[in-house]
């Protein structure tokens, strides 16, 4: 396939580094094999665990919104197929994934190591506690739905960091929130309507 998910521009999604690094991943090696077929269909797609692997779109989406420096530190909560580590990896300085299922965490590792991804650090346990002994972060991307901002991880980001994050809302509705920590408060700004697996 020559370009993957040449939909990408056409949904608005901009930056050239954030595209370059989602197209040159294998995607069907993060995905069970019965569904490689649908690998580079712009679509979530079940894993193990109850977990899903995000549509392309939203992965482009939320590493766009963070804005990523080479020299940035950042943590992701919900490693699942570790599609989304992958391309954080191929922008920022040094991640660190936390993941609640052993079993993803192992297979995410296996793929990443394969893929020579040397910058990704792993550790399972619950996400909502965020890995504070590697705290500050430059960045936070979660990739399950909270109910509300996880108070521990805003404390884990840096002052003029931001983290990214799917919220319910009021009925039941998902939004994409992009928080930017100032001195003595947050900004927070809704961005997309979104369907996530929970935070556990």
């Amino acid at each position: 396939m020559n370009s993957p998910y040449p939909q990408l521009e056409v949904q608005g999604i901009t930056n050239k580094k954030v595209l370059q690094a989602i197209r040159g991943l294998p995607r069907e090696l993060f995905v069970p094999e019965n569904y490689q077929a649908f690998a580079y269909e712009d679509t979530p797609l079940q894993i193990a665990c109850g977990q899903t692997i995000s549509q392309p779109f939203i992965v482009a989406y939320m590493t766009e919104q963070l804005s990523l420096k080479p020299t940035d530190k950042v943590l992701e909560i919900g490693t699942g197929s570790g599609f989304q580590a992958a391309v954080l990896a191929q922008l920022a300085d040094q991640i660190f994934t936390v993941e609640i299922h052993a079993e993803l965490s192992h297979q995410a590792q296996q793929i990443l190591n394969q893929l020579d991804f040397k910058n990704v650090k792993y550790k399972i346990g619950d996400g909502k506690l965020g890995w504070p002994e590697m705290a500050p972060f430059d960045k936070i991307i979660i990739t399950a739905v909270a109910w509300e901002i996880p108070t521990q991880l805003v404390e884990q980001l840096k002052v003029g960091g931001k983290m990214i994050l799917p919220l319910e809302l009021e009925n039941n509705e998902q939004y994409l929130i992009l928080l930017k920590k100032l001195v003595n408060k947050t900004e927070l700004k809704k961005l997309l309507s979104v369907r996530f697996v929970p935070l556990l």
